[in-house]
């Protein structure tokens, strides 16, 4: 397939807005090794750089089919990216992404929103806390993806209104390999998952983790050693790092007074939130205002 990038005018939104689907963005990219990532043409609203990550206000389908590299998301520890992996991106979640310089990767990527997508993505086996997933049908995932781009370019009113149904199915592959990869996961990691997302549910609330270990009737030794293994950092640190990241947001997205902040994202104190803030995320709470 050609490279294609698109970031979708208003204009042209509207003629493939259908069915309660909206598609916002969509590009296929070949980046090559020992290239700086993101490309510098990324458009403002969508370029970021490593060490701030990056928002978006809407749902994002990112498929990697050549290459390597690494993910990171909502407090999640370093991912390995392969060939065959999507990550899915909820609007509102920090993430940050890049291949490998040794390799670089060949990326797929389609942004959307609407009414429908919000109902299809809301259901169990999708969530922000668990956003990659190993394509299982990569020759059907290709070829709906070609054709979409193929509706997108065309003049034929018709032909783009089929770009809803597109993404639909691509959403549909999505959904048929999550679940082909949790049948496939071990007893441990089910526990762990659900577990994590309960953690993520409350993470600016107390959380007892001997309460979560009797409410899943596990023992906290084995929880401890089974989540670590599994997400390469222990439970209470992987909670820390969650919140700091969601009070860097709020930092951002708000004029909230720093106090009040630590407060609500679970620290009951300022001096103990600006430390580990500093040393978690290199820089102060009041330098991530000042570059906001």
């Amino acid at each position: 397939m050609k490279v294609f990038k698109r970031y979708i005018g208003s204009e042209i939104k509207d003629k493939t807005e259908e069915f309660g689907v909206q598609i916002l963005n969509i590009g296929h990219n070949i980046h090559p090794p020992n290239k700086k990532y993101p490309d510098e043409d990324h458009p403002k609203g969508y370029y970021f750089n490593w060490e701030k990550g990056r928002y978006l206000k809407e749902y994002q389908i990112i498929f990697i089919s050549k290459g390597k590299g690494i993910f990171e998301g909502n407090g999640l520890a370093s991912q390995k990216i392969g060939p065959g992996t999507i990550f899915l991106l909820f609007p509102e979640m920090w993430h940050r992404f890049k291949p490998d310089p040794n390799t670089g990767w060949e990326e797929y990527w389609i942004g959307f929103n609407g009414d429908y997508v919000k109902y299809l993505l809301e259901k169990k086996c999708f969530s922000a806390e668990n956003p990659i997933i190993n394509v299982f049908f990569i020759p059907d995932f290709l070829e709906i993806f070609s054709n979409l781009i193929t509706s997108i370019e065309t003049e034929d009113p018709l032909q783009r209104k089929m770009a809803s149904f597109h993404l639909i199915n691509l959403l549909s592959i999505a959904y048929a390999s999550v679940l082909k990869q949790n049948n496939g996961l071990s007893h441990k990691k089910q526990i762990i998952h659900k577990m994590q997302n309960e953690i993520h549910k409350n993470w600016n609330n107390t959380i007892d983790f001997e309460r979560l270990c009797k409410q899943f009737d596990v023992s906290y030794s084995w929880f401890r050693k089974s989540f670590k293994e599994i997400f390469d950092t222990p439970p209470n640190q992987y909670l820390i790092l969650l919140r700091l990241r969601n009070a860097a947001r709020i930092i951002q997205e708000t004029n909230l007074p720093i106090s009040q902040i630590a407060y609500e994202c679970g620290f009951h104190s300022e001096h103990y939130f600006s430390r580990v803030f500093k040393q978690k995320m290199g820089l102060n709470p009041t330098d991530i205002r000042k570059k906001k």
